[in-house]
This record gives C-alpha cells, structure tokens and sequence, in this order.
C-alpha cells in the first residue's frame, strides 16, 4: 500500500496511540511516526519498545513537520495542547482526534488552529480497559468503525485522505454530525460506563455481600460490568464533564425504562418482563450480525495478563 501520510504525529500515547503506531506500521502507509506524551515515563516506556521513531519532549517538537497531527488525549485536555502546538503546525497538515465526544472538542480545539490547517474530528469506535504506550495492538481496529465529523466547509480532500487512512488502519469508517454524534455515543458507550461505574459501586456498598465473595462468584453480568469499570477515570471525568446534555437525556430515559421494569417486578406482571426481554436480545442478535462482536462465550476477545 502507498504512503497516506509522510510524516504522522501522535500527541498522547495510550492505548488508542499505540494501536494506531501498530496499525500504521503493518499497513505501510506513513512514512515516520513522531509521538510525545506529557508524562516523562510515558515517553521512557515509548522509547524503550520503540513504538515511534522519534519520541520528542515536547508537543511542538512532535508536530513539526507532520501532515497529520492526532490528540490522543483526554477530551479535557485538547484544547491545552492545541493551543501549545498550534505555533509549530505545518501549512496545510491535518489535525484529528480520537476523542468520545465531539462538539466539545471542536470547540475547544478548533479556535487555535491557524488559516489553512484542516480539522478533522474523528473517532475510533474501540478500546479495551487496558491504558499506557504498552497495551497497544496493531488489530485493535479491524472491523471497528472509526467515525468522521468533519466541519462545516471541510476541505473534502483532507476529509478523504483521512478516511483513507483509518481503512489502512483496519477500520470502517462513516461520517456523522457533531451533536448526533455525541447523541450515538452517549447511548452506546456513555450511559453504559456510567451505569457499570454504578453498578460496581452497588456491590462495593452492600456489605451484606463480602467483597471475597463479589470476587470469587462474579458471575458474566457483574465480571462484564467491571470490565467496562475498569476503564481510565481520567478519560472517563472528561467525557461525562463535555456530554453533559445528551448523557444526562439518555440516563433520564434509562431512569423511566428501570422504574417500569421495578414495577412489573413488583406486580409480578411477566408478561411485560419477557416482551422487553425479548425485544432487547434482539438487539444482541443484531449487534453479532453486523460484525460488531461474537457470541462467544468470551465475545471473542483476548484475555491479557
């Protein structure tokens, strides 16, 4: 496959980063991987794997020259570092991100970027609930879409060439609306963390329940939920922080949907309990049809140390 982009930057790097490093490098398309990461550490551990060819000290040094810079940072921080990055950005580079929510970031990135560098939103429907420059893995994005939120007066080229290179990577790709973007992603991914976060402090409380035994007999639907749990709470702050009003729409929606089941509990009234089971298996059935996971007994991932 041909070079997408000569020169690629990656401003953060976590597990979203480091996959990318990996897809990039098994697809072929980038000529050079630049990367900086705000913790000295992270950028120790980077070097010793050799997960870019060059990781540089500060965000300036890492986007010089690049003709795709990628913030993968938490969404509470894009701004900060598009700010700092902004005065070393190369005519004409492309900047994206990876972020879980889109109309804050637009607005936080988008007043820094100087005339005639394109911004391109964008974001990678993947992850596990592993973080850091190792947790990364070229597959990460096979068959996952990658969503595009271009703005109002894009440069269709830009947009494109963008695309182009998430499918390099492994990924689907559709574009989508900012705000319908952040409206999806609070029904699929938002609400859902933040009922696992809830629903893993729920047995945290009940003390009836001894933590030795909310262990040993996790059973599939609380080990699920604590797998969702177990994801980055820095990450996690900021999303729920800039999708106050879609997520707070979704949680309100899920707050009528659980009374109604309470009180067909309450009143025993079977009926309503297997009409909405059966409903939302069909869901399941639909998600497993689509490619977007398995029925296997594991869902088909692979279980890291």
């Amino acid at each position: 496959m041909s070079i997408i982009y000569e020169r690629v930057a990656l401003i953060g790097l976590g597990l979203i980063a480091s996959s990318m490093a990996h897809a990039m490098r098994r697809a072929g398309v980038v000529g050079e991987i630049s990367g900086y990461a705000r913790s000295a550490e992270t950028r120790d551990v980077a070097r010793e794997i050799g997960l870019c060819d060059r990781v540089c000290d500060s965000a300036a040094e890492a986007v010089a020259g690049a003709d795709l810079v990628v913030l993968c940072v938490p969404v509470g921080a894009m701004g900060a570092v598009a700010a700092e990055i902004a005065p070393a950005l190369k005519p004409g580079a492309t900047v994206s991100d990876v972020g879980s929510v889109k109309r804050a970031v637009i607005d936080a990135v988008a007043p820094h970027l100087p005339e005639g560098v394109h911004f391109v939103p964008a974001h990678p429907l993947a992850g596990t609930e592993h973080s850091g420059p190792r947790s990364g893995f070229a597959e990460l994005f096979d068959n996952r879409w990658c969503l595009i939120v271009p703005q109002e007066g894009s440069d269709r080229a830009a947009v494109t060439r963008l695309e182009s290179y998430w499918q390099a990577l492994g990924a689907l790709t559709d574009e989508m609306e900012a705000d319908h973007h952040d409206l999806v992603l609070a029904v699929t991914s938002h609400a859902p963390h933040l009922i696992a976060y809830t629903m893993v402090g729920v047995a945290d409380d009940l003390r009836r329940v001894t933590d030795s035994e909310v262990i040993k007999y996790s059973a599939a639907g609380f080990r699920d939920f604590t797998r969702i749990a177990a994801s980055d709470p820095t990450m996690w702050r900021d999303v729920f922080l800039n999708n106050k009003d879609a997520t707070l729409e979704i949680l309100g929606r899920f707050t009528e949907e659980l009374f109604a089941l309470q009180r067909a509990i309450r009143i025993g009234d079977g009926d309503h309990l297997h009409a909405y089971f059966t409903r939302t298996r069909a869901i399941r059935r639909g998600i497993i049809e689509a490619g977007q996971d398995t029925d296997a007994p594991d869902f088909g991932r692979a279980r890291k140390a």
